[in-house]
């Protein structure tokens, strides 16, 4: 999987492992990297799946409607790589925190809605509900910012409100941040996210 691993200054904070959106590269969230924890090592990954030439983490049959094999697939597989990054560049599998946009959110919510452990924490702008009538492992202890729009046409408000309710009845800890600009990832939403980074306890494991 194409990808890129900056060290960061303190090893011990969490791993950053960035999900960009349809079309984007393992270059499009740095900036984001940057202002939630510019300490942290990243992991920013491209996408594998191809749709009319853009990068994306799986198929889908239409906007909105996805191909649930390709997703089942593509998340064994994103899972399988974090096992293996971590061991190529020595860093704690156990201590990631996803920050993922659209697409890249909707992998990383895949990621907790089928593996225990998975990720230590997440910052999920403009996600979608991944999949229905799954039972979640044990999210106790994970917390969650979810950057949503009030208008998004994407990711409706109720979408937003079913995957925050679904996530906290697994137990994690959930913050939902709304805006009024569609489905735009705004400077003002990364700001909220960053700020609710940082009222996080991630002490060393």
């Amino acid at each position: 999987m194409q990808h890129l691993y900056l060290q960061g200054a303190d090893p011990h904070a969490p791993v950053l492992v960035l999900f960009h959106g349809t079309g984007g590269t393992e270059r499009d969230l740095l900036p984001l990297a940057e202002q939630i924890s510019p300490a942290s090592p990243v992991l920013s990954m491209r996408g594998n799946v191809l749709e009319n030439g853009m990068p994306r983490f799986f198929r889908r049959l239409a906007e909105g409607v996805f191909d649930e094999e390709d997703l089942i697939f593509r998340t064994k597989e994103m899972s399988g790589f974090l096992d293996h990054a971590a061991e190529e560049y020595g860093f704690d599998r156990r201590n990631l925190v996803a920050v993922g946009y659209s697409n890249g959110a909707n992998i990383a919510a895949s990621l907790l809605f089928h593996e225990k452990d998975a990720l230590r924490g997440a910052v999920l702008h403009h996600p979608m509900v991944p999949r229905r009538g799954v039972k979640l492992p044990d999210l106790s202890g994970v917390p969650i910012y979810i950057g949503a729009g009030t208008n998004d046409p994407i990711c409706s408000p109720e979408e937003t409100e079913e995957l925050s309710k679904l996530l906290l009845d697994a137990g994690a800890s959930v913050t939902v941040g709304w805006e009024a600009m569609g489905h735009r990832l705004t400077s003002s939403e990364v700001a909220a996210a960053a700020a609710w980074y940082r009222s996080q306890a991630w002490t060393a494991r």
